[in-house]
């Protein structure tokens, strides 16, 4: 099983779509309908039916747009203000502005949203400002649904085949190098256009469980799309920004406030004290998450004990059947109800990812990186508060544009060297006799991203960081050992978070002073607006090392008011309401 074979293929499509997950799909089909004579390839290293963080189903969108409840104006500003307003807003306004749209056509696409008895969406509020939540009660389907769509439109599927490089050249895309996850066999793709939509680095850091797939995010997004734009030359933006996100200790799944908070539960202290006001996720919630972790009245939990038996049922049938089936069973296991007790929470690894912060490859409002034909959408691109309703909507956008984009080009020539290179690189594992296997070096660069990177982050522990990072990227370069193609594809993934942890060390680095709350908590440093109010954009250096720039962010388009600035700072309840 998993034998390494020899042999390489080569293929010309006019648009490569790398990720199956949801931007991915979407792009395919909004190329392939705006040109149906384009050659649109889709490609996954698993299998595009049931890939990406959305394989299981989702619970909701959790950032509809929908007028008669929110305008692009209104959510624009929720962003900024949340986001602590590093922010290119021309970005967040065209989402804002035609997610509506989308809603309409995956409603259309047979994923049911929940509606009122007049037949009107149902929105509920979670937010702190404005109300875009809208509840999915058939999202079990939603990956089944798209599927479909892929097929009807007739869409070129590349199953378990796994991107490792892109190539350049002409100072424009020109395609990527790709292994067979099952064979260990190469496929070189010529490409007029690359659509990157490969998700979060979901194992980036590692889980309290020890567990290496035990991961918030899901957990076969390894970041391959970080670490590629990065060796391509693009430009990363904000990776300091890291995602880290409430969660139900030990079983490493969203505590979900999407789903309970519109129905009457809250994050609670040990005391059943609700501390927070808002339970939508930012860099400054998780700090008074954090601190009250940290304080005397920790735990915190998942307060549901005190709603009625009917809610109760409800908000386990979309928790333990839509989108994370195995979480009723874990409940079941360790004997908890939430109708007798509170459910105890915690803090999740770090990560990177744009759908829950604003870490990711620089894009523009049209998914545009910094190389010419090359783009991103989802979770791996830096449009902050993305989610998945932003992952269909921006892989719209890159989709449509890059169907324009190749009308005025042909394929870029390239360096075979460049592809010779990459095969030795990847196979490099396969040529020795014995060594440490991938499990190993993913586990130790994981630990030390526990280690020395989690927040609070601390100098002398970061550039700790960088020299244990070294020494493991020393081991794996010369001594990392597969045995199949199964164990090459973990080492390939290995690489990429190393590259990763790398980025991450760097990136915090850069940034001398504290922002977006327990993001990037550097205890040394205040928030210093005066010197670092501005995208950091992190670009692989001459050297082969991260290197650094600022970049102004871009003038707003919708003015955000001084006593406006600050209300995702001002979160603690200052009196506190105890449980009845």
């Amino acid at each position: 099983m998993d034998e390494i074979l020899d042999g390489t293929t080569q293929i010309d499509c006019d648009i490569l779509i790398i990720g199956g997950g949801t931007a991915g799909p979407m792009a395919a089909l909004k190329a392939k309908r705006k040109n149906p004579e384009a050659n649109v390839v889709l490609l996954d290293k698993a299998n595009v039916k049931r890939s990406g963080a959305i394989s299981m189903g989702m619970d909701g969108l959790n950032n509809s747009v929908i007028p008669g409840y929110a305008t692009p104006e209104q959510y624009t500003k929720e962003i900024t203000i949340a986001n602590d307003g590093i922010v290119d807003q021309k970005a967040v306004y065209r989402y804002a502005d035609e997610c509506y749209g989308i809603i309409q056509e995956l409603d259309q696409f047979g994923i049911r949203f929940q509606k009122d008895q007049n037949g009107e969406y149902d929105v509920k509020k979670v937010h702190h400002i404005g109300t875009y939540v809208l509840p999915m009660p058939n999202g079990d389907t939603v990956k089944k649904a798209l599927y479909r769509q892929l097929r009807k439109a007739r869409i070129n599927i590349v199953n378990r085949y796994m991107a490792t490089r892109l190539l350049t050249g002409e100072d424009r895309i020109a395609g990527a190098i790709c292994v067979n996850t099952r064979t260990a066999e190469f496929l070189v793709v010529r490409a007029k256009a690359v659509i990157m939509a490969l998700g979060a680095a979901g194992r980036l850091g590692l889980p309290s469980s020890g567990y290496l797939y035990g991961t918030y995010e899901n957990a076969s997004n390894s970041g391959e799309g970080y670490a590629m734009s990065y060796h391509a030359g693009a430009g990363l933006a904000n990776l300091e920004c890291f995602q880290i996100n409430p969660l139900i200790k030990d079983y490493n799944g969203p505590a979900c406030a999407y789903v309970a908070g519109p129905m009457g539960g809250y994050t609670a202290n040990a005391q059943g004290e609700r501390f927070i006001e808002c339970d939508y996720w930012s860099g400054q919630m998780m700090q008074e998450f954090y601190d009250e972790l940290q304080g005397g009245k920790g735990p915190v939990y998942l307060k549901l004990n005190h709603l009625a038996e009917e809610t109760v049922a409800e908000i386990e049938r979309v928790l333990h059947i839509v989108e994370r089936p195995t979480r009723g069973h874990f409940h079941k296991g360790r004997g908890t109800d939430y109708r007798t007790e509170m459910i105890e929470m915690h803090i999740s690894e770090v990560g990177f990812c744009s759908g829950h912060s604003a870490s990711g490859v620089f894009v523009d409002e049209h998914a545009r990186t910094t190389i010419p034909g090359l783009y991103a959408a989802g979770d791996m691109a830096n449009v902050p508060h993305n989610y998945m309703l932003g992952a269909f909507t921006n892989g719209a956008f890159a989709g449509l544009d890059a169907v324009d984009y190749i009308k005025d080009v042909d394929f870029a020539d390239f360096d075979m060297g460049e592809v010779d290179a990459e095969q030795t690189r990847v196979l490099a594992p396969t040529k020795r006799d014995d060594g440490i296997p991938p499990n190993q070096i993913e586990y130790k660069t994981r630990r030390f991203v526990n280690d020395y990177l989690q927040p609070p982050k601390v100098t002398a522990k970061m550039e700790l960081a960088q020299r244990r990072f070294a020494e493991v990227r020393h081991d794996m370069e010369n001594e990392m050992y597969v045995r199949d193609s199964h164990e090459l594809m973990r080492s390939l993934e290995a690489s990429t978070i190393l590259d990763c942890a790398d980025m991450a060390a760097a990136a915090s680095l850069y940034r001398t002073e504290s922002r977006w709350g327990l993001y990037h908590n550097r205890v040394e440093y205040e928030r210093d607006d005066e010197n670092w109010f501005c995208h950091t954009i992190l670009t692989k250096g001459d050297d082969g090392k991260p290197a650094h720039r600022k970049q102004p962010v871009q003038p707003y388009v919708v003015e955000i008011d001084d006593d406006e600035k600050n209300a995702y700072a001002n979160q603690r309840v200052n009196s506190t309401v105890a449980a009845e």
